[in-house]
């Protein structure tokens, strides 16, 4: 719990924080790309049903997220400002939120599996495998929910090695129970859906016990004793501040993710499957991106809260400029490698004609996308989560969706990739200028005060 982010050269600062994350999110990534494949063996109607998950299960980890974030925020100010007990408060309050927020969505979500994906377009013939893989995967939901959060509050105290290798961990556990459960390889069942569930859940239930180890015995974050009433309200409070907003804006993508899924559902199973397997190709491209949006909140939080303001402006622009190389140089080679690279997930040629058109139009508006995620990490870090919020709704709901179901109409599934595209570099130009805007003038406004 030391100020370890408030010293040194900015840049060299951000390339320590993000190069262990980018391992950390690639090992995520890598393991649902091993689940992609290996239900890809199963055939279109297994890869069309866990495509239809996909908006659910990534609204539930965008509410992780967004406690992760309301709690990272918090945290990492506090430490900015150098008050311990705070620390620990806030820390030991945002595990015992991320515990009630589980109970009451495994109820809810155990309740309306039916009419839930009927409602997203899953036929009758593909709702079956749905229910198959969501019923395990809600049950296992708090080994998800939990390590989330208490990753989170870990990065915020600067660490970003330990909840890497935690993450590096479970997907080597997922990657090798994928074959063994869903195949039935070396005389394990064949459970197909159930075994990816079942994979998943497992491994997670790892790094449960792995965040609370480090958290308590390491980093000494936690209260062994039960806090109060009035210590739990405050910092619920505190940490819902910044996190309902936050949850709720990461709810909306994959929200709208659902939205469109239902759109192409109308083009028939073989467009959702090639969307999904090219989402997971795209989730892989901007593996870096993510790392770096990951690594710049407890960086800003902790110099926010130290009131280095300059040092916080400094940081965004290295992001930015980051973010611009890193989306073309990935728009570029996905161009090339398209084709291949869907391929190898499923070789139906229907698949990997519209996944390669997805992943020809989508990435050139990747730089606007990095620029989005950087600057909505930062205003989150800094306790502001309305611009975040605004920034979504704009993104999905005023661009995204009216324009993919325009789109759609004129031209097919081109016209909803091309939706994607155009929403990304129209907001992503708004996040750089509002970011801008917040940090720069705050450090500018230190500047003259400090002089005077």
């Amino acid at each position: 719990m030391k100020q370890q982010l408030t010293e040194g050269n900015v840049g060299s600062t951000l390339v320590k924080l993000t190069i262990p994350m980018i391992w950390g999110v690639f090992a995520i990534i890598a393991f649902n790309l091993v689940d992609t494949y290996f239900v890809g063996q199963l055939g279109t109607k297994p890869l069309a049903a866990m495509s239809f998950t996909f908006p659910v299960v990534m609204t539930l980890g965008c509410l992780s997220m967004g406690l992760g974030v309301g709690a990272s925020s918090v945290i990492s100010r506090a430490i900015g400002e150098g008050d311990r007990q705070r620390v620990k408060k806030f820390t030991t309050n945002s595990l015992t939120l991320a515990i009630t927020a589980v109970l009451i969505f495994v109820i809810i979500g155990l309740l309306t599996i039916d009419p839930l994906f009927t409602a997203l377009g899953a036929s009758a013939d593909i709702l079956p495998l749905v229910r198959d893989y969501m019923q395990i995967w809600y049950i296992g939901m708090v080994f998800l929910v939990v390590p989330m959060v208490g990753n989170s509050a870990i990065r915020a105290s600067g660490n970003t090695l330990t909840p890497s290798l935690i993450m590096i961990f479970a997907a080597a556990v997922n990657i090798a129970l994928d074959p063994l459960l869903i195949l039935g390889i070396g005389g394990f069942p064949r459970m197909e859906l159930q075994g990816a569930a079942l994979a998943t859940v497992v491994s997670r239930g790892t790094t449960l016990i792995a965040a609370l180890f480090v958290l308590h015995f390491k980093e000494k974050m936690l209260y062994l004793k039960l806090p109060t009433i009035k210590d739990t309200l405050w910092c619920w409070k505190d940490i819902l501040y910044v996190g309902l907003p936050a949850a709720a804006s990461n709810m909306i993508n994959p929200i709208s993710i659902g939205v469109i899924t239902s759109l192409l559902a109308t083009f028939g199973a073989e467009a959702v499957a090639a969307f999904g397997v090219a989402s997971r190709i795209e989730s892989f491209a901007l593996i870096a991106v993510m790392a770096l949006s990951a690594s710049i909140a407890p960086f800003v939080g902790q110099n926010w809260g130290a009131k280095k303001y300059a040092r916080v402006s400094k940081a965004l622009q290295l992001s930015f400029l980051f973010c611009l190389f890193w989306g073309v140089m990935a728009a570029g080679v996905l161009a090339v490698t398209a084709p291949t690279l869907v391929a190898f997930f499923n070789p139906n040629p229907d698949i990997i004609a519209i996944a390669s058109q997805y992943l020809w139009i989508v990435p050139i508006s990747y730089a606007g996308g990095g620029i989005i995620y950087v600057s909505s990490s930062a205003f989150n870090a800094l306790g502001k989560p309305i611009p975040t919020v605004v920034m979504t709704v704009a993104r999905m709901f005023v661009l995204y969706i009216p324009l993919a179901y325009l789109g759609g109409k004129l031209y097919g599934v081109n016209g909803i990739f091309a939706a994607a595209c155009i929403s990304n570099f129209i907001v992503g130009i708004g996040a750089y200028l509002w970011n801008q805007k917040t940090c720069t003038g705050k450090a500018i406004d230190n500047a003259e005060v400090v002089r005077n």
